[in-house]
């Protein structure tokens, strides 16, 4: 390890001669460039910046005059030179850097503005393996990092944010400071980080490698919260990048919000959860979210009737909870979703008349996404631990009807296989252990998060009879249906609790040393019984 070398302090005031700028995106480059040199700043440039540069009527020399080398190797080659880092390495007031500088002819930069090869767009764009490998910028994150780790003398830009910050600075002062300098190198080793996690997670995929023997995750800033979890935790929204395959995948990191109180943590979480489960059903779905966890889930002809049938499954817990539909709202859907109040509704699209509807409700949040997503897409789930974090690949299994392994006497009917598919489906997205009650795509009950599975059974049992009262019937909305359950039952007690409530019919993954003691059970009480064969955890 280098020992730390006794440097002079570093000024707090430094004001720019020369600043090297090599853009891909050159948004804001022509009032940055006219800027730089109405406050005297020599611009240094290379490729397509220089030539944009000079077609502004600036005078812009190029990094080969100064290292006395062209581009070579189809620009690979151009700023990799110790004329180019010793101008960002020096450190001015050190007496044998100002000599080496001197001796070589070195001549300090100041300024970097570097935005690097666009490999995050390159990879979301599909393009092919050569056309990525073209795109990893060698030059540009070795001058970020250059400049960053003397930024006590070098201000390094990334970002237009930076690049607004540097020049509002010089226009005040004609200076930067070391505070200001400090803050932009910070921001430029998280943008390096952060581009080369996009490359080692895009590589891993290309060579299949599930478990790299080291793994980053990188994100860019979309919202800092009002707090986390609770109010005395901080919070802050990251959007992933394309290595993660969530980059072009619609939901509720990319989503624009029309209106209402900004986001907090959980509603941000709930929405997630809402959308990912809506996005599973082919007809117009709607799906009730409180806590994490479903409430209420239904298709059904229209928006409006999905809505409604999902509302009946527990109206009590829907009364501030998250709802997210597969289809655009139209009027009709926005009012029937304002008659009770909700943190945030999340959607496709909406018409101009359910906007107008939902503006008057100024505390919920409309969030569009322009698209659902992909249910087999794809990508990674992050847990962190105490001192780590797990990985996994998202949970892309889908079960049908020709999956299913009838393991009773009887026989499920066409409509209970139906009943068995939607509620296995739903249970995919409950936290363990989790037991649904789902009839002619309505979910009648659902117990989540319970240590055992008899008494989610139970709870489920609960919110159907409750359901069922609240529209008047004679008899559990759990008469009649499905119930599903998304891993094994250990003992038969569950499945038992599952008839008591009404249930005919069961889809379970299957697997337990007990399978035959349920099995039994099931024939003895006469319901159908399905494997799947595929267990759907949720912690």
């Amino acid at each position: 390890m280098p020992a730390a070398p006794d440097f002079p302090p570093a000024p707090d005031r430094v004001a720019p001669k020369r600043a090297l700028i090599s853009l891909s995106d050159k948004t804001g480059l022509e009032d940055a460039a006219r800027t730089l040199h109405g406050l005297g700043v020599e611009l240094v440039s290379t490729g397509g910046t220089r030539a944009a540069i000079a077609g502004f009527g600036l005078p812009v020399k190029d990094v080969a005059d100064l290292t006395g080398f062209p581009e070579m190797m189809d620009g690979r080659v151009k700023t990799l030179h110790p004329v180019v880092h010793g101008g960002l390495l020096g450190v001015r007031d050190a007496a044998d850097h100002a000599e080496a500088m001197a001796t070589h002819n070195i001549g300090p930069i100041d300024i970097v503005w570097v935005d690097l090869y666009p490999f995050e767009s390159t990879v979301a764009s599909g393009a092919g393996f050569d056309a990525a490998v073209e795109n990893i910028d060698i030059g540009g994150p070795a001058m970020i990092r250059s400049g960053s780790k003397n930024h006590g003398y070098v201000a390094v830009c990334v970002d237009q944010a930076s690049v607004a910050e540097l020049l509002e600075a010089l226009k005040a002062h004609g200076t930067t400071d070391l505070a200001l300098r400090k803050r932009l190198a910070a921001r430029a080793f998280a943008r390096t980080a952060a581009y080369d996690a996009a490359v080692s997670g895009w590589f891993a995929q290309q060579v299949e490698d599930a478990a790299p023997v080291r793994k980053s995750i990188a994100g860019s800033l979309a919202q800092t919260l009002r707090y986390g979890e609770n109010p005395h935790q901080t919070g802050a929204f990251y959007r992933t990048g394309p290595f993660s395959g969530d980059l072009a995948r619609p939901g509720v990191a990319h989503a624009r919000q029309l209106q209402g109180k900004e986001l907090g943590y959980n509603n941000i979480a709930d929405a997630d959860a809402a959308y990912e489960l809506v996005a599973e059903f082919e007809a117009p779905a709607c799906v009730i979210v409180k806590h994490a966890n479903p409430c209420g889930v239904a298709v059904g002809s229209d928006l409006a009737a999905a809505y409604a049938r999902a509302l009946e499954c527990d109206a009590v817990s829907a009364f501030g909870g998250v709802i997210a539909v597969n289809r655009s709202l139209t009027g009709a859907d926005a009012r029937l979703i304002t008659d009770i109040f909700t943190e945030v509704v999340i959607a496709p699209g909406a018409d101009e008349e359910a906007r107008a509807i939902f503006a008057a409700k100024k505390n919920l949040r409309l969030l569009l996404t322009d698209g659902l997503p992909d249910p087999l897409a794809a990508g990674e789930v992050y847990r962190s631990v105490a001192g780590g974090f797990l990985v996994q690949s998202r949970d892309r299994s889908r079960i049908a009807a020709a999956d299913l392994k009838i393991v009773t006497r009887r026989q499920p009917t066409p409509q209970e296989i139906e009943d068995m598919l939607f509620a296995f489906t739903v249970a995919k997205h409950v936290k363990s252990n989790a037991i649904v009650y789902a009839k002619d795509g309505q979910t009648a009950g659902i117990g989540a998060g319970q240590m055992n599975r008899r008494d989610s059974a139970r709870i489920a049992a609960i919110r159907a009879r409750e359901a069922g009262e609240a529209k008047g019937l004679a008899h559990s909305l759990a008469q009649g249906s499905a119930c599903a359950s998304e891993a094994f039952f250990p003992f038969a007690d569950g499945l038992l609790e599952a008839v008591a409530a009404g249930a005919t019919a069961v889809i379970q993954p299957g697997g337990s040393i007990r399978d035959n003691e349920v099995i039994a059970a099931a024939d003895e009480a006469g319901v159908a019984m399905a494997f799947t064969g595929v267990r759907v955890f949720r912690h």
